[in-house]
């Protein structure tokens, strides 16, 4: 672990729910995931059954109409709506919003002009709602010419690969970057312009959020396949959604902000998820393999700890 990760890993553990006979169905945990197009239907599946494997109780998926079909035939704990790609998306989903706890936006989605103005919309409303949003995939392409959208809203994680992160860095910073070049201090200094909390992900993930900046190496998996994103984002919507859930209801100012402790946790899980994977499948490692992971790498980082 990274020097801050024991200590992480115990905050992990105390915003997990504890099971119990008086919990009703959604308590856990109502997730909602935007993405999912004719190209792309793996990456919400992906999120969204991650979400339901460390606990949450509902997701919901707002998808392009092609990408319905197959998500359904997924699995069928998913919840569908074919909606994006409507005349008025946004009269449903102003319907949905106010039953969700955490939204995902990105996974899958595509970059159709049509969607990306329905995507604006969307963060606005969630916004006036003071919704807890994960940003991915598509969505941070979104913001490389629309980072204004987000500006000042804390309740937002950013999730970027080095990559991706490089994009946001040149197109906020207005300076030059390379993947390569990206360091915790970049990190840092474009979540405190957006004031937002970024977790960066790498061969160390770095997660910042104003003045805190912790690392997360936890071992993973050499086997980098096409998913563990998603996987991560999905775990990130519900650790949020409880992290933000259990520093409302003290008076003690945290350790750490909450959308810190569930990026960290998210981190983890997907590092020690893919480990788990690789162990049994090796360079045939996918992600539907981690799925299968997915609860023992919880259980093993997180709930051994919880009291």
């Amino acid at each position: 672990m990274s020097i801050n990760g024991p200590q992480l890993s115990s905050l992990v553990s105390g915003v997990v729910p504890p099971l119990t006979y008086a919990a009703h169905k959604g308590q856990a945990g109502r997730i909602g995931i935007m993405g999912g197009s004719l190209e792309y239907t793996g990456a919400p599946y992906f999120a969204a059954m991650t979400a339901l494997r460390i606990g949450a109780d509902l997701t919901h998926i707002f998808c392009h109409r092609d990408a319905a079909v197959p998500l359904k035939s997924y699995s069928p704990e998913l919840i569908v709506h074919p909606l994006l790609d409507a005349n008025d998306p946004m009269t449903e989903m102003e319907e949905w919003l106010p039953r969700l706890h955490a939204l995902v936006l990105g996974p899958g989605l595509g970059r159709r002009p049509q969607t990306f103005a329905t995507l604006g919309h969307v963060i606005e409303a969630a916004k006036d709602r003071q919704l807890l949003l994960i940003i991915d995939a598509d969505a941070l392409f979104y913001l490389n010419e629309n980072y204004d959208t987000l500006q000042g809203y804390s309740n937002a994680i950013l999730t970027p690969n080095k990559v991706e992160f490089a994009r946001l860095y040149r197109a906020i910073m207005k300076g030059e970057m390379k993947a390569e070049q990206v360091t915790p201090e970049h990190v840092q200094q474009v979540a405190k312009k957006l004031g937002v909390t970024i977790a960066c992900k790498g061969n160390i993930d770095v997660i910042a959020s104003g003045d805190t900046l912790v690392t997360c190496d936890i071992p993973g998996s050499p086997r980098r396949c096409g998913g563990q994103g998603d996987v991560l984002s999905g775990a990130a919507a519900v650790l949020h959604y409880w992290a933000f859930g259990t520093a409302a209801a003290t008076s003690e100012k945290p350790v750490y902000p909450p959308a810190v402790v569930a990026a960290w946790g998210a981190c983890a899980l997907t590092r020690r998820a893919a480990a788990l994977a690789f162990s049994q499948r090796g360079r045939g490692t996918l992600t539907t393999d981690m799925l299968v992971c997915v609860s023992q790498a919880f259980s093993s980082l997180f709930l051994q700890k919880a009291k």
